[in-house]
C-alpha cells in the first residue's frame, strides 16, 4: 500500500463497513515499523477503544509500543471553540453588550453545523501543531457525508473568512476616513480573521499535498457501499483530494464452503468486478471476512498483514 507511507491518512467510507478496524489495522502496522503513531476517531460512535479493549477519550494516551490513540468529543471541542470566540471578542464589544453576546454564543452551541465546526477546529490543530510530536497521524473518520464536509471545509471556510475580510477592510476604510483623519484604527476582529485565515490556507495545503496526506475509503462488495463511495470520491476530486487506495473489506474467503456461501460468493464475484470496472485508477486491497470480530490485538495483527 503506497498510501502507508505517507505522514497523514485519512480513512473514510460507509458507517459498518469496518472503517475503524481499517484505520486501527494501518496505526498498528506503522507503529511496528517503528513510526511514532497517533489515531485519531472523529467518528462519534468511537469503535477505537473497542478494538483495543480499553477506554480512550479525548486525551491522547499510549495503547501500545509506539502507537497513542486520542478520540475526539464533538461535545467537549464545541465548549472549548465557543470559550475561545468568548476570549477572541473580549475587548471587541462594548461590556453592555457582552452578556447578550454570550448568551447568544451559548445558544449557538446547539446550532446545526457547531459540532463539525469545532472538530474542525481540533483537526487543524492536530495537523498544524500536534503532527510535530508523531511521525504518523492516522485518522479514523465519520461515515461519508461528515467525512467530505470535513474534509472540503478547509477551501469554503476560506473562501466565506475572505469575505468577512473584504467586508471588514471596507468597514475600516469608512471608519478611518469618517473618524480618524485619514489614520489607520487597529482592528482585533480583522486580526482574529486573519489569523484564522492563515491556518485555514496552511491546513488545505497539508491536505493537498499528496507527498505528505493519503486518503483511503473502505467499502464492502455491496452496491451500496459502491455507489456511495462512487459519489463521495467524485465530490472529492472537484475539491481536489483524490482517493488513491481502497480497503475492500469481508470478501469472502476462497475456503467459504456451504451451499448458501457458494451461492453469495457466486453473488459477491459481480461486485467485486464492478469494483474494478468503477475504480481503474485506484489501487484495491482485498480483505477477507474474518470468522470472528476484529476485538483483540491477535485479531487485528491478521487483519494488518493483508495490507501489507
Amino acid at each position: 500500500m503506497d498510501v502507508l507511507s505517507k505522514s497523514i491518512i485519512f480513512v473514510g467510507g460507509k458507517g459498518g463497513v469496518g472503517k475503524s478496524t481499517s484505520a486501527a489495522a494501518i496505526a498498528w502496522e506503522s507503529a511496528k515499523n517503528g513510526y511514532k503513531t497517533l489515531l485519531i476517531s472523529t467518528d462519534p460512535a468511537h469503535n477505537v477503544g473497542d478494538i483495543f479493549n480499553q477506554q480512550i477519550g479525548g486525551r491522547t494516551q499510549k495503547i501500545a509500543e509506539n502507537l497513542y490513540a486520542l478520540e475526539i468529543d464533538p461535545e467537549i471541542e464545541t465548549e472549548k471553540y465557543i470559550k475561545g470566540v468568548k476570549e477572541n471578542i473580549k475587548g471587541t464589544v462594548h461590556t453592555s453588550m457582552m452578556e447578550e453576546v454570550n448568551r447568544q454564543l451559548d445558544t449557538a452551541k446547539a446550532s446545526p453545523g457547531a459540532d463539525e465546526a469545532a472538530l474542525f477546529d481540533k483537526l487543524i490543530h492536530i495537523i498544524l501543531e500536534e503532527r510535530q510530536n508523531f511521525d504518523k497521524l492516522v485518522f479514523d473518520t465519520a461515515p461519508t457525508g461528515h467525512t467530505i464536509r470535513l474534509l472540503t471545509l478547509p477551501e469554503l471556510m476560506g473562501v466565506w473568512i475572505e469575505g468577512l475580510l473584504e467586508k471588514r477592510r471596507k468597514t475600516n476604510a469608512n471608519y478611518t476616513a469618517l473618524l480618524n483623519d485619514g489614520e489607520p484604527r487597529e482592528d482585533p476582529i480583522y486580526d482574529v480573521l486573519r489569523e484564522r485565515q492563515e491556518r485555514f490556507s496552511k491546513a488545505r495545503e497539508v491536505l493537498l499535498d499528496e507527498s505528505e496526506t493519503g486518503f483511503i475509503f473502505v467499502l464492502n462488495p455491496e452496491r451500496l457501499p459502491i455507489l456511495e463511495t462512487q459519489k463521495a470520491l467524485e465530490l472529492l476530486h472537484k475539491y481536489h483530494l483524490h482517493v488513491n487506495t481502497l480497503i475492500i473489506n469481508k470478501v469472502l474467503p476462497e475456503e467459504a464452503d456451504g451451499e448458501f456461501l457458494r451461492e453469495r460468493k457466486k453473488y459477491e464475484q459481480q461486485y467485486l468486478e464492478l469494483i474494478r470496472k468503477t475504480f481503474p485508477k485506484q489501487e484495491l486491497i482485498f480483505i477477507p471476512l474474518f470468522s470472528r470480530d476484529i476485538i483483540s490485538m491477535e485479531q487485528l495483527e491478521l487483519f494488518s498483514k493483508q495490507l501489507v
